[in-house]
């Protein structure tokens, strides 16, 4: 399956994309396929894809401020993000919308400038003030519906990974000659 290039996004979505200053992820269902593993002593486990973890340190390496937002709360996820030198890890979140609002607040960017990628219900009140709302192909029907971008990939399977590149891609467009 092909992943999403600038060509593929309408002027309006191309000018939002191009704009981001500050991306923040879902995890269940964004950055995981969705399913959860338990150990026999209960813990729980996460798997990842390394494509994702790349694309999300590219960003960052590009300007791109990247943050992790969950409703759950599990090590493995602080385990990931310290891999991936990733500072802005809110788990066990009931409201998104007032993290990324104080996000936003915190990193001096307009929601118009951040991204939201997110994939079920409790999504939702954070991708409406979004600039720019994404949601992987597996992700709920009504998310689907209010996303911007849906990418062609499932969470968990590199869909984080094509909207970085998509969104790298879009800068070096926008770049001067």
């Amino acid at each position: 399956m092909s992943r999403l290039q600038p060509h593929d996004l309408d002027d309006s979505l191309r000018a939002r994309a191009a704009g981001i200053r500050l991306a923040v992820f879902d995890v269940d269902g964004t950055l995981t396929d969705g399913r959860l593993y338990y150990a026999p002593d209960g813990s729980e486990l996460k798997v990842f894809h390394v494509h994702d973890g790349l694309g999300l340190k590219r960003l960052m390496q590009h300007g791109i401020d990247v943050a992790l937002c969950s409703a759950r709360r599990v090590p493995a996820v602080e385990a990931r993000a310290r891999d991936l030198g990733i500072a802005h890890v809110h788990q066990g979140v009931g409201d998104k919308r007032k993290v990324i609002d104080a996000l936003c607040a915190e990193a001096g960017v307009a929601p118009s400038a951040m991204l939201f990628m997110g994939d079920d219900l409790a999504d939702l009140p954070a991708m409406a003030v979004a600039g720019l709302a994404v949601a992987p192909a597996n992700a709920h029907p009504d998310v689907l519906v209010q996303a911007h971008l849906v990418t062609r990939l499932g969470g968990g399977n590199g869909a984080a990974r094509e909207v970085s590149d998509l969104l790298l891609a879009l800068r070096a467009d926008a770049a001067p000659a």
